[in-house]
């Protein structure tokens, strides 16, 4: 049983710890609970780096919902990349995040916006807390770049 305990600890301390992670803000003395700032490249559209700042817990079996994100060009986007991407309406995952040992997790999921040119990130928590499910949004528009399309081409297509 003990030996069980300290395993289910440790995993838990790796879960905790993240690659990504840019910065960290601590939120006093009296708090187990730091603000995580994770950086993510869309393994896709490998022009577009996320930031997503989420609560963390150290002592906890459960991290908050909350979450906000913040995604930006930071490379070239091409043609290619774009034609790559899944066009449905609800997108698909690009990022996942455990966020508890009770099967909640934080998730990014990126939507195209094929009028706008637009490509959007959810970030959402995949359990309800205090009545909602908490997410954010953020959205890099194509123009400028050289995956960008005028209306003019998209109507002789």
């Amino acid at each position: 049983m003990r030996k069980s305990l300290i395993g289910l600890l440790l995993s838990l301390g790796v879960v905790a710890c993240s690659d990504n992670e840019v910065g960290n803000v601590s939120l006093g003395l009296f708090t187990t609970q730091d603000i995580k700032i994770d950086s993510l490249t869309d393994p896709i559209v490998t022009g577009v780096t996320c930031h997503i700042a989420s609560i963390e817990a150290d002592l906890s079996l459960s991290d908050p919902s909350d979450s906000s994100i913040a995604c930006r060009q930071t490379g070239a986007i091409t043609p290619d990349m774009i034609a790559q991407i899944d066009k449905t309406a609800s997108g698909e995952i690009v990022f996942k995040k455990s966020k508890s040992i009770f099967f909640k997790s934080m998730k990014i999921r990126r939507i195209w916006d094929a009028k706008n040119q637009t490509l959007m990130y959810v970030s959402y928590s995949t359990k309800e807390t205090s009545g909602s499910f908490k997410h954010s949004l953020s959205t890099v528009p194509l123009w400028g770049t050289k995956a960008y399309t005028s209306q003019l081409e998209t109507a002789k297509k």
